[in-house]
């Protein structure tokens, strides 16, 4: 019996295995080569089907009756600041996979012909596209790593891989292509061993902190085909269907560090938060002129930088987790879903890895940072800290950590009172009704949620000074004393209407609105965060005094210029 005949013998069998197994045929799917193969990437007339892989003769050494040259090439492997693993390059049955998918060898060069199989219109290699993975694999899930109950210790989101027991399985306990590709059956599309929907597959491994409560797992949004580049890799209708795969592309991604969809950090979100999938339109707000510039850093976050940002940048992920986020609301200071799972930098200073509340957010780039923005503002006293602003042991803050110090601020409306606390975002956050919560972007300086102005010789308004009269009465603020008596009517009247009203001196001038750090001030003279702007208010030019003195109920002196107006003393 001669070579030629066994072979026959040999493809007969496998196919009608192939054709009356339980599974779908390989006949059907596009690994079928022959001429009679369904793709558009098939011999001229060779009709024997398993050939292409393998044969019971002339074979390579390697399992299963392999049939092909091994590649031979050196592969560039995929790298991640945040990866565990140790890929090696690609073996077992990775490297069978790759004997065509690295687009090196010849589809028809197989080991039992002389000549290669011609193929159709001229093929030789795998076509450029998606199937051709080429020699560089750093923009492909790593294969070829051990994973050991040691590895998914350390990583800490992965199974134990005792529990790979189903369509995922590990070859001699290495991950391969063919832990996640069937090659012979094509039952869920790209030859998957299980569906990708709801990232079914992906979860076999991958069990990520937070997932389950997340928005990104549960949402209902539906995609309307905006992702139209090469790599956008969205099979589903809605985000929960697409799951890991709304960022995350397994094989090709353009952004090759953890596998994103796109190169650009931002784009990854902003592809759903533009007002085309998600309901909520950040890229808008991002297009504003004070904003959170997310498209002016790239490649410069890591998931494990320090708490404490070291280098000024900001990404959409230094304060949302997108494994995390979710639509949980809180009161404050306690941080809410929507920052759910980020690290930041405690009251003290010290690092966490999951913030409790959200000024711990604020405090990785506004506190401790050696490259963190400065003041606006040149004040009597410099402080760029707001960690240290914010302190309860300062003279005066507003209350971000804790109830203020002031228990008698008559001008507060309700449902405020001298014992709220506050957020940062009630202050800096994108601005207009309907805006998505969260500094995002606004048309105020500094990204403020409502106008504040701070040049002199502001003409007061209720439109200039909207922040501050979104908490503070504006009627008893500037005078009219709505109830009010005794000394705290008359200092209202004389010191804010005096200045605010009839010398067109902005709050800013006075009050700086964060805080004065105890190690700097003192209750005498900055409590009621009096801090004087020094580019309005200078000393007193005969005793070079500057400053302000708190005599208690509503009574105090200043001794300073300002306006070409000595006051030393002035008394209120």
């Amino acid at each position: 019996m001669n070579r030629q005949y066994i072979d026959i013998i040999m493809s007969t069998f496998l196919l009608f295995l192939f054709q009356t197994g339980l599974s779908q045929s390989i006949v059907n799917t596009v690994h079928n080569l022959s001429v009679s193969g369904p793709g558009t990437i098939k011999a001229e007339s060779e009709s024997e089907i398993c050939i292409f892989c393998h044969t019971p003769h002339s074979k390579s050494p390697r399992q299963p009756l392999w049939n092909r040259p091994d590649p031979g090439s050196y592969y560039t492997l995929y790298t991640s600041s945040t990866l565990q693993a140790v890929p090696g390059q690609p073996d077992g049955a990775s490297l069978l996979c790759l004997s065509c998918h690295d687009g090196t060898i010849a589809l028809g060069a197989v080991l039992s012909r002389d000549e290669p199989i011609a193929f159709q219109g001229g093929v030789t290699t795998m076509p450029p596209g998606n199937t051709n993975l080429t020699t560089d694999l750093s923009d492909d899930h790593p294969i070829s790593f051990v994973y050991d109950l040691s590895l998914a210790t350390s990583d800490g989101e992965l199974v134990d891989p005792a529990t790979l027991t189903g369509p995922v399985q590990l070859e001699n306990d290495r991950l391969q292509c063919n832990s996640c590709h069937d090659p012979h059956h094509d039952i869920y599309g790209d030859f998957l061993v299980a569906p990708s929907k709801y990232s079914e597959l992906c979860m076999y491994c991958h069990q990520k902190n937070y997932w389950e409560n997340s928005s990104h797992k549960n949402s209902s949004a539906t995609w309307n085909g905006s992702g139209n580049d090469p790599w956008f890799h969205t099979p589903y209708s809605t985000v929960s269907e697409n799951a890991c795969e709304n960022c995350h592309n397994p094989h090709n991604a353009e952004g090759r560090e953890r596998l994103l969809n796109y190169l650009t950090e931002e784009q990854n979100c902003l592809n759903c938060h533009n007002g085309n999938v998600a309901s909520t339109d950040i890229q808008s707000q991002l297009n504003k002129p004070y904003r959170h510039d997310v498209s002016a850093y790239n490649q410069v976050h890591d998931e494990l930088e320090e708490a404490v940002v070291q280098v000024r940048h900001v990404e959409c992920e230094d304060c949302h987790n997108p494994h995390a986020v979710q639509q949980a609301s809180a009161s404050a200071p306690n941080a809410n879903g929507f920052i759910m799972g980020v690290k930041g930098v405690d009251s003290n200073g010290n690092p966490v890895s999951d913030i409790q509340f959200q000024y711990e957010l604020c405090y990785r780039c506004h506190a401790d940072s050696p490259d963190k923005p400065a003041s606006p503002t040149q004040r009597q006293i410099e402080q760029d800290n707001v960690r240290l602003e914010f302190d309860p042991s300062n003279p005066s803050y507003h209350p971000i950590e804790a109830p203020g110090k002031n228990n008698n601020v008559p001008s507060l409306i309700s449902p405020l009172t001298e014992s709220s606390i506050i957020y940062c975002t009630d202050c800096h956050a994108s601005d207009g009704a309907g805006a998505p919560a969260g500094p995002h972007g606004s048309v105020y300086p500094r990204i403020l949620k409502y106008r504040y102005e701070t040049a002199d010789y502001t003409q007061e308004s209720y439109q200039a000074y909207e922040l501050c009269y979104q908490c503070h009465d504006r009627s008893t603020v500037i005078g009219n004393m709505g109830g009010m008596g005794g000394n705290s009517g008359k200092f209202y009247k004389k010191v804010h209407r005096k200045h605010i009203v009839g010398e067109d001196v902005p709050c800013n001038v006075c009050h700086d609105p964060h805080g004065i750090s105890f190690s700097q001030g003192n209750s005498t003279n900055h409590s009621h965060l009096i801090n004087f702007d020094i580019s309005v208010v200078s000393p007193d030019p005969r005793t070079g005094r500057l400053e302000f003195v708190d005599k208690g109920d509503f009574r105090g002196e200043c001794y300073l210029e300002c306006h070409g107006e000595r006051h030393s003393p002035k008394s209120y």
